[in-house]
Formats: structure tokens, sequence, C-alpha cells
């Protein structure tokens, strides 16, 4: 069944952030929720949620284009709107009555076919339905996201024997293609996976750094990067999602669990924890928390003392035992010191709990290993790290300290967790035997293919890998996926190459970012030895690149995620066709160190606002269109919003599943192979001196109310040159190749700038921009 229409029922932070996901995925959604005791208008709780959206940062709605799909109303007044909806989302307060009284309304005005679930993630499925009918048994599932639901991807299902092969299909296709979520399929326990573990884990560290009488930044510090585990560590992750939401998560974990379960064990009661939350510190969205600003000593970094629950200044944590183990995570666990020790034993108490819910929360591990990488941001999941430890010695250390060890760490003696086997990926079950991991239809990895062959071409900042049919892969490697002179030159190679015996290519990696930019670090060296021969030529050869891969005579789809900054916002306006992941942060963001796109930028932005038909007439408005988005560094918070800017055009697609990426992109570039053209090269309309003018008046107006600097100024006229022309008058037709080289003549004399110096190397130092 086609789920064409939703309703959210709670518009709640949660219930409105589902919403306004799927409006994201441009899909209709109707949200209610009750009518506020003495409300005049009846609707101001949904209607106050969708405004509230509009406002937040980091945003739950991709544009405010998908706002207008959200329907908003109330559950008295309104349920008759549920009769067009496919899927009803059921998000209200985590109180059994309460939903169950909501069901019978549902049910009296859903049509039949209609799938309904919950949110929920502590209340039982059987315990939702009962007393429902069968048809409406049938179509409940458990459909729980996390917060907030347009940024985490994990959505955890639950189902029953009631329903229908076609019911888990429909809404797990939606949830994938649709939502982008990362379907794990759990069983009906208590808390599922993702926070079955992570509550554990989140609790653990902390008794245990209590015990082990730890800083919290060293705790921070060795539950953290070490671990593959995000940079907010455990402490900065509480404060993040609030400590005064854990005795409620705890209290609901503690009474749903088996007695004999572990947790039961590390919920212990924190006396400067219940001390923090009476005073209000609940971390960020009360007065700080575990950390927090002290505006009262010109906003200085503190940290509260474990032992004296006094605030101190904020320290960077010095801990012997990550310098000394490298990446060498058994070197860190049998460190002999109280860090050491604080690292195994909360690595000892995760894992082995981990391996518990194998058969429980979960049939295999890697639905684990997936619920908190997604859920929990984990770079590796708690069996992928046991294979980094070793299985064998962590079970081996179990046993001599007399610990149980569940039935998954039995059946790995002498195994890994994973392995390769003829090119495919493998996972232990608990009979001891390999299953292999099959990607679902329409998934396709570089991760993957790396498994089976070896790059076609690579050097140290880049990889070119054959994705088949005649297409192949330019993948950067170098760090953060920023561009080097090394990039510049594969690309020229890989363009000859796919000419002579390809038919496509893709530019694509499954890094976090597609790529930060230019290599600033590199340019800044450069600078200070005055090679300004070498930084000419790395412009000159960027130039000739990209515009190698515009007309080159084969399709080019860029495919970016994360961000597409700078240099990289510049291959996808040089290419054919984007394919973009909806969670891209695009944009030419050059004046943010004192520069200008240097690699054509500046000439394929202007060309995609002149060719557009709602442009007003005459050279000037598309001109400033273009000043405007880059000289202020505008970066586009998602594809959708890159539409808006035109850096997509028609044509052009967004997936929302990132792991779908790849395979759409290279279904992009195969389609535009048939009877493909270069495309033809623009005629520039520039405004002249006229033009130049009208902007630096622009910009003098905002330098005299305090929002632009002496050196913005010097910046914008040097972008201003290159929009308008130059010096010379008024051309009814500008080449091409003539903005290319004002591009490379005012970079350069951008770069010898010793302000712009400045401002790099405060953005290497800081990674923000200076205002000087």
């Amino acid at each position: 069944m086609a789920i064409n229409k939703v309703a959210v029922i709670g518009a709640g932070v949660m219930g409105a952030g589902i919403a306004a996901q799927v409006a994201n995925a441009g899909v209709p959604v109707v949200l209610l929720d009750i009518v506020p005791a003495g409300a005049e208008n009846r609707n101001a709780v949904a209607e106050g949620a969708v405004a509230k959206m509009l406002k937040t940062e980091p945003a739950p709605f991709m544009s405010k284009a998908a706002a207008k799909l959200v329907t908003t109303g109330n559950i008295e007044d309104h349920l008759e709107l549920l009769r067009d909806c496919d899927w009803i989302v059921e998000v209200v307060v985590e109180k059994l009555d309460v939903k169950q009284a909501l069901y019978k309304k549902i049910d009296a005005h859903r049509k039949p076919e209609a799938i309904v679930s919950s949110n929920t993630s502590t209340i039982p499925l059987e315990k939702l339905v009962e007393g429902m009918p069968q048809n409406f048994a049938e179509k409940f599932v458990i459909t729980h996201f996390f917060n907030p639901p347009r940024y985490m991807r994990l959505l955890e299902l639950v189902t029953s024997a009631n329903n229908s092969a076609d019911t888990i299909k429909s809404i797990t296709d939606f949830c994938d293609y649709k939502l982008g979520k990362g379907v794990v399929v759990c069983k009906d326990r208590p808390g599922f996976i993702a926070n079955r573990l992570g509550v554990y884990w989140l609790q653990s560290a902390v008794v245990l750094a209590f015990e082990h009488k730890l800083d919290v930044e060293e705790a921070d510090a060795l539950i953290g990067k070490p671990l593959g585990i995000p940079k907010t560590g455990v402490f900065g992750l509480l404060d993040l999602i609030g400590l005064d939401l854990m005795p409620h998560i705890n209290a609901s974990m503690a009474s749903a669990l088996p007695s004999l379960d572990a947790f039961h064990g590390m919920n212990k009661p924190l006396p400067l924890v219940e001390r923090m939350i009476k005073d209000g510190y609940t971390g960020r969205k009360g007065k700080g928390g575990f950390y927090r600003l002290n505006r009262d000593k010109g906003k200085l970094k503190e940290t509260i003392d474990l032992a004296t629950g006094d605030f101190r200044a904020q320290r960077k944590a010095k801990v012997e035992a990550i310098d000394e183990a490298g990446k060498d995570l058994k070197k860190l666990l049998t460190h002999d010191s109280a860090h050491g020790r604080y690292a195994w034993d909360v690595v000892r108490k995760t894992l082995t709990y981990a391996a518990a819910l194998v058969g429980d929360a979960a049939d295999d591990i890697f639905s684990i290993d997936e619920a908190m990488r997604l859920g929990y941001a984990w770079k590796w999941g708690p069996f992928e790290l046991l294979d980094k430890i070793g299985p064998d010695w962590f079970v081996a250390r179990l046993a001599e300290e007399g610990g149980l060890v569940p039935p998954i760490l039995q059946a790995a003696k002498g195994k890994t967790f994973y392995r390769i086997d003829d090119g495919k990926r493998q996972a232990l079950t608990l009979s001891g035997d390999y299953v292999t991991l099959e990607r679902p239809e329409g998934v396709l990895l570089l991760a993957d293919i790396k498994l089976t062959q070896k790059p076609v071409l690579k050097n140290a900042s880049a990889s070119v890998w054959d994705i088949g049919d005649g297409v192949l892969c330019f993948e950067f490697t170098s760090m953060m996926n920023s561009l080097d002179a090394d990039i510049v030159m594969l690309l020229n190679q890989t363009v000859q190459l796919v000419q002579k015996s390809y038919k496509a290519l893709v530019v694509y990696n499954e890094g976090a970012n597609f790529t930060v930019g230019a290599n600033l670090g590199l340019a800044l060296f450069a600078a200070n030895v005055a090679a300004w021969g070498e930084i000419e030529q790395l412009v000159g050869l960027g130039q000739f690149a990209y515009k190698g891969l515009k007309y080159a005579p084969f399709p080019v789809v860029s495919a970016p995620s994360g961000m597409a900054l700078g240099g990289g916002c510049e291959i996808l306006l040089h290419s054919d066709a984007i394919q973009a992941h909806a969670e891209s942060y695009i944009g030419l963001v050059e004046v943010g160190v004192g520069l200008i796109p240097g690699w054509g930028g500046c000439k394929e932005l202007l060309a995609r606002w002149q060719a557009n038909p709602k442009m007003p007439k005459g050279p000037m408005p598309a001109v400033a269109q273009v000043f405007e988005y880059i000289s202020t560094a505008r970066v586009a918070k998602s594809a959708a919003e890159a539409r808006d800017m035109l850096i997509l055009r028609e044509g052009d697609g967004i997936t929302m599943n990132r792991n779908r990426l790849l395979f759409d992109a290279k279904a992009k570039a195969l389609k535009l192979v048939a009877n493909y053209q270069p495309p033809q090269s623009p005629v520039y309309r520039l405004p002249g001196p006229s033009g130049k003018l009208a902007l630096k008046m622009a910009v003098d107006g905002f330098a005299k109310i305090g929002k632009a600097t002496r050196h913005d100024i010097v910046v914008s006229d040097a972008l201003a040159n290159i929009l308008t022309g130059g010096d010379t008058e008024y051309f009814n037709e500008l080449s091409e190749d003539k903005i290319l080289e004002l591009e490379r003549q005012n970079f350069m004399k951008l770069v010898r700038n010793p302000d712009s110096l400045a401002r790099i190397e405060h953005m290497l130092e800081t990674g923000k921009p200076l205002r000087n």
C-alpha cells in the first residue's frame, strides 16, 4: 500500500518534528493536538508548534515551503481529517489509558487499510492493542523515532504476528525511502535496542566516574574519541539530552526490565545530580549542566567538580592512557592507571550488556550495531568494537574477573563477530555460524565495492572506483576531504580515462562531508613563503579541471552529503547534474577567509541566475542576487534550500536516505548517457562599472552601520569586479574565459593581502571566521 498522506497526533517536540520530516519528504501531513482549556484558538497547540519550528535552529523543516504541507487542527474537531490518511502516528503522553482512549477515536475515523503506529519506547505493543479490534491490531506497529526526527537517522520498528507482510513493507519502505531512516527491526522489549543499551551505557559511565574519582573532562575524553563516540562524550551528551529527563527514563526502564537485568545494578542514586536538577542545572536547556558558561565571569567555561559539587574553570583533560595507547584500544583498556581502569570498567559493562541483548532485544548483532551507530552516532557498534579489541581477549578477561559470559560471546571463541568471505560481509550468529549481510535493493556503497576490488586510479588525496555498468566514481580521501593539487590532477586523469574507456562519472564519497573546500593550511604555507607562483598554478589547474568536467564528452553527476563548501560547491556547479543527499550544506563561503571563489564558482552561479526565467530583465538583478549569496557566504542548510539558491537545477535529484545516494547518482548518470551532448558555453550580459558602483554603494551602507568591516569592503570590491565584468564598459556578450581570468586575477590579489592571510590563519586555529 502506498503512503501518500500522513497524520501525526501529538504536537509536542517529537510529534511536531515527525510531522516536519514527513513534510520534508514532500508528503502532506495533518498535525493534531488537544484543545487548550479556555483557548480562543482551538488549534493553538498544533499551530504554535509549526510556528515555533519555523524559528528553531537547527531547523526541523528543510525549507519554509515544507511547512505549507502541514495542516493543523485538534482532536476534538478534526478527526475526520484522518479519513484520507494512509499512516497515523500517535505521539502523546506515555500513559497506556490515554493512548488506548485515543486509539478508539482513531479507529472510528480511519480508513480500514490505514496503518497506525505509536512512537512509544516504554509500553509493549501487546499492551497498546489490548482490547482493540482485530483489524486495528493487524495495522498497528511501533515506529520509534529519535529526536530530533530530521537529523537522527535511526527508526526502530516493532511489529507483531498480526501484521501482514504488506503492512510491514509499506511502513518500512516509506520510512526508508521517504523519511531517510535506517529502519532497524526490534523485538517488543523495554527500550528496544538503542535506548536499552544507550541508557545503561550512560548510567554506567556516570556512576563509575564518581566511583573512580575522575573529572568530568577526563571521563568524556576516555569515553569519547578513542571509542568512536562523539566528542560530547558522556557528560556532554547528558547536558544535551537534559539531566532532568534521566530520572524519568531510568525509572521507566527500572519498572519495565526483568529483576535480574544488569541495568538495576547501575541504577544508583546520585545525590549531586539530584541537587543539580533541583537547582535548575538541567543541561543546555537550563542554567547549564555538568558544563556551563558563566556569564558573570565573561563567559567563562566551567565544569562541575564531581567530588565537591562546585563549579571550576574548565580544563583540558590530560590523560596519559590515551596518549600512550594511540589507536590501540586494548592498550587503553589495560593501562595501569585510574583512567585505564575506568575505561575498562565502562567498556566491560557496556559490551557485555550489548552481548546479552542478542536474542532478547534483537535476533542479530548487526541490528544492535546499526542502532547504536544511527541512534547514538557511535562510529562503531558494540560488536565492531569487540572485533577491534579482540573477542578472545575480552572473554578471557571477563572470565578471569568472574564475570558472566553471554552466549554470543561464547559463540565467538576463536572467531570474530564480522568477517569477509568471498567479498561479502558476514556476521556471527548465536549458533556460531555466519550469515551474509545483504544490502536492501537500491543500496550501493563504496565500502562494499572496496571489499572486492582495487581503485582504478589513486593518489594520496583521492581514489577512483569502478562501480559497474561503465560508470566510475571519484572519491576524495584527504583529511576532511579538503581539496588540493593531488585531487585536481587526478580529476584531469579521470576525465581522460572515462573519455577513453567508460560511459559516465560520479563524484561521491562516504565521509562525514563531501568536502570542506580547499586545503587552507597548504594555501597559508605557500603564502607565508611567498610561493605565489604555486598558488597561481593551483588556481589555473583547478579552473582547467573543473572546466574539463563541465565540457567532458560524457555526463558527470556529483552526489554531495554533509558539507560541500567552497571548491566543493564549485564542483557541483560544474557538473551536468546533482543528486544530493537531503542533508547537504552547500555554499560558496570563501569570503569567510577573505577570498573569493577562484575555480569558476562565480561564473557558474551567475549563469544559473541569468538563465532563471523568473528574474527581472536586464543584467543587474542576477548579478545582485549572486553578489548577495557569495558576499555573505550564504550556505544552503539543506538540499531543498540549495534548490532555492539554484545550486540545484530542474532535473537534479534529492535522496532522503544517505545509503541510497550512490545508487541514485549512478542511475542518474546512466540516464544521461543516451544521446549525451556537452552543455553550450553561456553568454554573459554584465552591467560593467555602473553595476559595480551600485554594489559598492550597498556595501558602504552596511559598513556605516557596522555590518561590514574594512576588509569586507576589499573582498566585496574584488567580487563585484568579477560579477560586473571588470573595468570595461558594458558588454552584450562576455565570454566564460574572460570571467575565469577575472576570478584568477582577483583571487591572487586577495591571497596576497595580509588581512586575508590573517583570516585564513584564524580559521585554521579556531574554526571560525575572523571579523577584522
